[in-house]
C-alpha cells in the first residue's frame, strides 16, 4: 500500500467527495467553464464494455461527415488532427485536465467532443460542470464492485451521467439493465438493439457480436445528428478497430491481443475466436481490487481454452503469485502458472500449432504494468509478441 492509499484510510469518505467536487469546480473556473460552451456539442459514452470502441467509431463517422472532432478514451486523446496516447493508466483524466482538454478543443474549433466516461470518473465528479448534449449507454456487467461497494452502487454512478444529460439519451435496449437508463427523462430517448442490423445489414471488418453492438451504438448517435445512413455504413464497414481491442498482432501464427478483464468481456472474446483451438494467456488486473472475478475468469478460460497460461498483469501492491493462484482455483490441471508475463506469452506462442489462436487478454494496448509502491513498468503486449516472433 502506497502513502496516498494509507492517508485515504484515515479520511472520511464525505471529505474525499468534497475534495473531488471542489477540484472539479476549480478546474472549471480556471478554464472558464468550457463544458458550458455553445460552440461544441459534448457526447459522453459510458458502460462496462465497448466504451473506447464506440467512442472511436462515433469520431470516425463524424469526421467522415465533415466535422472537426475532439475525444478522449482509455486509448488516446484527439483534438482535430492531433492525437496522442493516453498513458495515464485511467480512462478519464483528472478534473482540471478534463476542463483544460475541453478548452483546447474549443480553441481548435472542434464541433464535437466525444468522451469516454468511467464510473470512477463519475464518482470523483470528473463529469461535473459539463453540459453533455448526448449520453450513450453501451452495457452493464459487474466491475469495480469492491470500489463502489456493490453492483447497485456501480450502476448508480453510471446513471448519474444520464441524470445530468437533458437532451439525448442513446440506450442499448438489449442490456438487462436498460430499464434503469430508459426511465430517466430526456428530450429524446433513443434505443438501439442487435435486431436493428436486420435493417442496416452492416458488414464489419471488426469481429464479434459485441463490436456489432458498438457499431450500432455509433450509428444511432451519428444519425441523431443528421449524418446519413450511407456515410455511417461506409465508415463502419471499413473501420479496422482500435489498438489492443481484438487486435491481430500476427497472422502466422494467429496471435490476438485484447483488453478484456471482466468475465463478460473475456467470454465474449473467446466466443468470437473459438472456431479454432485457443491458447489463452490471462491474469487479473488491479491487484487488491475485484478479487471476486478471479476464479470466475479461471472458470471461463477452462471452458473455452485448449491451453491456459496464467500470468502476472497489474498486481499493484498485492503478491502476484496470490492473484495467479486465486485464478487457478477453477482451472484445475489445465492451467500453467508462469509469473513472468513475457515468458508466459513466449510459451503460448511456442506451444501453438498451425490451427491454434493465441489469445492474450487483460492489458490490450496499455503502456504500463503497475507494480508495488506506485511504480509503473513500461509494457506493451503487442510489442512483446512482435519481439518474440522476430527472434524465432
Amino acid at each position: 500500500m502506497n502513502i496516498k492509499q494509507k492517508i485515504k484510510q484515515f479520511i472520511p469518505s464525505f471529505l474525499i467527495s468534497i475534495y473531488h467536487y471542489k477540484l472539479a469546480l476549480l478546474g472549471a473556473l480556471i478554464y472558464r467553464f468550457p463544458g458550458y460552451s455553445k460552440k461544441i456539442k459534448i457526447i459522453g459514452v459510458t458502460g462496462t464494455s465497448g466504451k473506447s470502441t464506440t467512442t472511436d467509431l462515433i469520431c470516425k463517422i463524424l469526421e467522415d461527415a465533415g466535422y472537426r472532432i475532439a475525444s478522449f478514451s482509455t486509448i488516446r486523446f484527439k483534438i482535430g488532427q492531433q492525437e496522442w496516447k493516453n498513458e495515464l493508466k485511467m480512462t478519464m483524466p483528472g478534473r482540471t485536465k478534463v476542463q483544460k482538454f475541453l478548452r483546447q478543443a474549443i480553441a481548435s474549433n472542434c464541433q464535437f467532443a466525444v468522451l469516454e466516461i468511467s464510473s470512477e470518473g463519475i464518482k470523483q465528479f470528473r463529469h461535473k460542470f459539463i453540459n453533455f448534449d448526448t449520453a450513450v449507454f453501451t452495457n452493464l456487467t459487474p466491475e469495480h464492485i469492491e470500489s463502489h461497494g456493490g453492483f447497485e452502487n456501480y450502476r448508480n454512478e453510471k446513471l448519474k451521467l444520464f441524470y445530468s444529460t437533458k437532451n439525448i439519451h442513446i440506450i442499448n435496449a438489449d442490456d438487462k439493465n436498460a430499464e434503469y437508463f430508459l426511465n430517466i427523462p430526456a428530450d429524446k430517448v433513443i434505443k438501439f438493439s442487435i435486431q436493428d442490423n436486420k435493417k442496416y445489414r452492416l458488414n464489419l471488418k471488426i469481429i464479434g457480436e459485441f463490436n456489432l453492438m458498438n457499431a450500432l451504438a455509433a450509428l444511432t448517435v451519428c444519425k441523431t445528428y443528421g449524418v446519413s445512413e450511407n456515410i455511417c455504413k461506409k465508415t463502419l464497414e471499413i473501420a479496422t478497430g482500435i489498438s489492443g481491442r481484438m487486435e491481430y498482432v500476427s497472422k502466422n501464427p494467429d496471435v490476438v491481443v485484447d483488453y478484456a478483464h471482466t468475465p463478460d468481456q473475456l467470454e465474449s472474446v473467446y466466443k468470437s475466436l473459438n472456431e479454432k483451438p485457443l491458447i489463452c494467456v490471462l491474469g487479473s488486473c488491479g491487484g487488491g481490487r475485484d478479487k471476486w472475478k478471479r476464479p470466475v475468469l479461471g472458470k471461463i478460460a477452462k471452458k473455452y481454452c485448449k491451453e491456459i497460461i496464467i500470468t502476472n498483469e497489474d498486481p499493484y501492491d498485492e503478491n502476484p503469485e496470490d492473484i495467479i493462484n486465486h485464478i487457478a482455483e477453477t482451472t484445475g490441471e489445465k492451467a500453467r502458472k508462469i509469473l513472468d508475463r513475457k515468458e508466459a506469452i513466449k510459451e503460448a506462442i511456442n506451444i501453438a500449432k498451425s490451427d491454434d489462436v493465441v489469445v492474450i487478454t487483460g492489458k490490450g494496448s496499455e503502456p504500463w504494468m503497475c507494480v508495488e509502491n506506485g511504480r509503473k513498468i513500461p509494457w506493451d503486449d503487442r510489442e512483446t509478441v512482435k519481439k518474440i516472433l522476430n527472434k524465432k
